[in-house]
């Protein structure tokens, strides 16, 4: 069964989503796709690593998802946190001026791979974590509307192939599909 756990940032949506890869058992593959940049999102990154059950596995991958699902022991579940930072990561090796046709492959590389993603995911449980690109305004650049765009494809893929979407708003999540 695939999950995914949408909202805003700082929504409580990563909490929501550790809450139910608790549920999986054990034996839970964390991957994670954050990158420390500066001192601000080490402290976040080790906010989630206090708050995750020592015996979780976990992968720090941020560029290729299909990958990190073939490594670590064998699990009951994953959980992939976030797709939103994997799509940011992709994007940034992007030049700015980059031309449209090289954008267009790009994206279409990231959707072709997430499809395999959900391809591996289906034939277990796991729980997916984005953010939702669609409640804020339109970007003022060109790589940040390149990101909504990009982000809002992939959540609609993910949201679609999912058996339960959760959209969790102000620490309270809702149940959108399943």
């Amino acid at each position: 069964m695939i999950r995914l756990v949408t909202g805003g940032v700082r929504s409580g949506k990563s909490r929501f989503a550790e809450d139910l890869a608790k549920e999986m058992g054990q034996r839970v593959l964390y991957v994670a796709t954050g990158v420390v940049t500066d001192k601000e999102m080490q402290a976040r990154v080790q906010r989630h690593r206090e708050r995750r059950p020592r015996e979780w596995g976990l992968v720090e991958e941020p560029l290729h998802l299909t990958q990190a699902l073939s490594k670590g022991p064998e699990r009951d579940g994953i959980l992939v946190d976030c797709l939103s930072t994997w799509v940011a990561n992709r994007l940034m090796q992007l030049p700015e001026e980059d031309g449209e046709e090289r954008r267009d492959a790009v994206v279409k590389e990231m959707e072709e791979e997430m499809e395999r993603v959900l391809e591996v995911l289906k034939e277990g449980e796991a729980v997916l974590v984005t953010s939702e690109t669609g409640l804020g305004g339109v970007a003022m650049t060109p790589l940040g509307r390149l990101f909504q765009d990009t982000l809002g494809s992939i959540n609609q893929q993910t949201a679609r192939r999912a058996e339960e979407v959760w959209m969790v708003v102000s620490g309270v999540p809702w149940k959108v599909k399943g």
